[in-house]
């Protein structure tokens, strides 16, 4: 017997997504439901070869849902996860709302699987799309020569930002090759063609928010002695972030055992040849579920350093795939029980 499944914002980007990531994995799943506000309610929305319509999330009766994967952002996660939660469900949260709570897990299966045998609030916390990525890479790495500190550019795709970013690129690139004037809605100032080094809120430090949580959760997730800062960058990619990341280590490593430990660690491929296209780019990584390294070299300016390239689809492993990974993990170790089995 299966588990019954609620995904809720299940007409978004990310939700959309989680739908597609559960009916390709064939995630034990005896019922799923699709909800979202009601001003959704109705559309349909893909579940493999079936067709769902959505619910309204506010009419919702959850006493029978064994799991909620929760994309409907901050402010709606902070009302309804601890609602849901309470009728005996297990919310795994997309968004920032859970992440630095000290009693709700932040995990990434590949890195600390284990923090999911400590479950206080019913509520699971799925890392940003940025630090998902790059934790996976640096785990490995930290296990054999520990990470003194990081410092990391990304190269994040408007995906990032929802369809409203996605749909603002698409439209500016129309304008500009019509010969029309560009709109700035969704961004402070033109992605088409553009750069943009700046991702959520300015803070009093100089960083932006989304620089901020990339050095908070890393340390969450993988060790609270690791310093990292970032650089945070919007770009004219509509799907995969990308990381240029330099890492100091306490004991010596070179980039040979690097590329042979990355090889050997759960959910990472390497593609790193030293050559013209020997690399992988963020088109390339868009619907795949890896986290790609590529361009693995030893930094010569510090003792015991690397530099490499990361890779991958923020709306996969970034969000949904993560999410469902965490499901897995739960199943799997038997912390996620179907009420139906226990009645």
């Amino acid at each position: 017997m299966g588990y019954k499944i609620a995904v809720v914002g299940a007409t978004g980007n990310v939700g959309r997504e989680m739908l597609s990531i559960l009916a390709e994995r064939a995630f034990p799943a005896d019922e799923v439901v699709a909800l979202a506000s009601r001003r959704s309610q109705g559309t349909e929305v893909s579940y493999g070869d079936k067709t769902l319509k959505t619910k309204a999330l506010d009419t919702y009766d959850f006493s029978d849902v064994d799991l909620c994967l929760m994309s409907a952002g901050g402010e709606v996660s902070k009302e309804w996860s601890p609602k849901i939660a309470a009728q005996g469900a297990v919310v795994i949260d997309n968004s920032s709302a859970w992440r630095y709570d000290p009693e709700v897990p932040l995990v990434v299966p590949e890195v600390n699987a284990e923090a999911l045998r400590d479950i206080k609030k019913g509520i699971v916390a799925n890392p940003n799309c940025s630090t998902a990525q790059l934790v996976v890479a640096l785990k490995p790495l930290h296990d054999r020569a520990t990470i003194k500190r990081v410092v990391v550019a990304t190269y994040q795709s408007v995906s990032g930002a929802g369809k409203d970013g996605m749909d603002e690129l698409d439209r500016q690139t129309k304008a500009l090759y019509s010969l029309q004037d560009v709109q700035e809605k969704k961004f402070p100032k033109r992605i088409a063609f553009n750069l943009i080094p700046h991702i959520d809120v300015f803070m009093e430090d100089g960083y932006t928010k989304e620089e901020w949580k990339m050095t908070a959760e890393t340390k969450k997730i993988l060790d609270p002695k690791i310093k990292l800062t970032a650089t945070c960058v919007r770009v004219p990619v509509f799907i995969s972030h990308s990381e240029a990341v330099n890492v100091e280590f306490e004991k010596p490593i070179t980039a040979d055992e690097a590329r042979e430990i990355l090889r050997a660690a759960p959910g990472i491929m390497v593609v790193d040849k030293r050559e013209p296209g020997g690399y992988i780019t963020p088109h390339e990584a868009a619907g795949e579920d890896a986290t790609y390294i590529s361009r693995i070299r030893e930094d010569i300016t510090v003792e015991n350093g690397l530099a490499f390239w990361c890779v991958s689809d923020n709306l996969r492993k970034g969000a949904a795939l993560n999410a469902v990974q965490i499901a897995e993990a739960m199943a799997n170790r038997g912390l996620l029980k179907a009420k139906k089995q226990a009645a």
